[in-house]
């Protein structure tokens, strides 16, 4: 793509905090996605895989991706002091919630916005040439096929799959789903924006008559398909990396998608995914900081004794001059 620039990350003193939210700056594009990818492809690999027929095989096959995929994922956090106590998630929920609801615009640092971080993240697409989207919407439909496998094993599809012709029908179904989903968004996006104001009552009954709609077709599709509940996590499974895919492809194809008036949906969807991965990320971290043996364990792993136990006796003061 051409345009690379040197990213500063800072010779700060260990002991200090960093935000959740500076962390996914940092290790979002880097660390977190591949991470997340690499977590799906080891579910996969876990529910349709022949290697590995019992959890035993699998574990001692798979034991060191998946230590690769905690590293990726949670290393920053780990190896963030103080990153388990329970003041500073507080705080940090709070500065991420700031962080990825404010709007973006001139003269808005990345620091502020998500929106502004976002734009800086896919900066290097503004300027690169033909070959440079090619080889980014090439790499993206590796996605679309992990789609088709996991769509092919459902048990919706057993009763109806024939050959490839009917395999590749159901693949086309499957389509049709995201195609609704994405009109859905787009038409919640849009009444949103012109109804929400002025016909609070309009836009509810146009949300009530989609799920509704949505309730309805699920129904139909558990009794004349023999849909099941794995079939709808299964589905999940597929689609939400199939999102991720439009979601590259609409980025290495900005100019056509703004013509097209569809770059405001783009945003959209990409917020609603990076709110996504910050819960799957930020929820482990939430529920270790519920017990304070691993705040202890965290500050005892990354600083000696005596520092820890001056750790300790900071807390005690300030706890002591908060209830003063």
């Amino acid at each position: 793509h051409g345009g690379a620039k040197y990213r500063a990350t800072g010779r700060g003193f260990v002991v200090r905090h960093e935000k959740f939210a500076e962390n996914y700056r940092l290790y979002s594009r880097s660390h977190f996605v591949k991470g997340l990818e690499l977590m799906v492809l080891l579910i996969c690999y876990r529910l349709y895989g022949s290697a590995a027929d019992d959890g035993i095989s699998y574990a001692l096959l798979s034991f060191s991706m998946w230590f690769l995929v905690l590293s990726w994922l949670f290393a920053p956090f780990l190896l963030n002091p103080s990153g388990f106590e329970w003041q500073k998630i507080v705080e940090d929920w709070e500065d991420w919630s700031r962080w990825i609801s404010c709007r973006g615009g001139i003269g808005v640092p990345s620091v502020k916005s998500w929106e502004s971080w976002w734009e800086e993240e896919q900066e290097h697409l503004r300027h690169t040439g033909f070959m440079g989207c090619l080889v980014e919407i090439i790499l993206s439909i590796r996605f679309f096929i992990y789609q088709y496998g996991i769509v092919y094993h459902l048990n919706m599809t057993t009763s109806i799959r024939q050959g490839i012709r009917q395999s590749i029908v159901v693949y086309c179904l499957s389509w049709l789903v995201i195609v609704a989903v994405l009109i859905i968004l787009k038409i919640v996006s849009m009444g949103r924006m012109k109804f929400s104001a002025d016909f609070q009552l309009m836009f509810r009954l146009v949300k009530l008559v989609m799920f509704v709609g949505s309730i309805v077709t699920i129904a139909m599709l558990f009794y004349f398909l023999d849909l099941t509940i794995g079939d709808i996590f299964q589905s999940i499974l597929a689609f939400v990396p199939t999102g991720w895919a439009l979601l590259q492809i609409s980025q290495a194809c900005r100019t056509v998608v703004k013509g097209i008036g569809m770059w405001g949906s783009v945003k959209a969807l990409a917020r609603g995914y990076e709110y996504m991965m910050g819960v799957v990320l930020f929820a482990p971290i939430t529920i270790l900081a519920w017990f304070p043996f691993v705040s202890e364990f965290q500050t005892r792993l990354l600083f000696n004794q005596a520092f820890s136990r001056g750790l300790q006796i900071q807390r005690i003061l300030a706890g002591s001059k908060m209830q003063a």
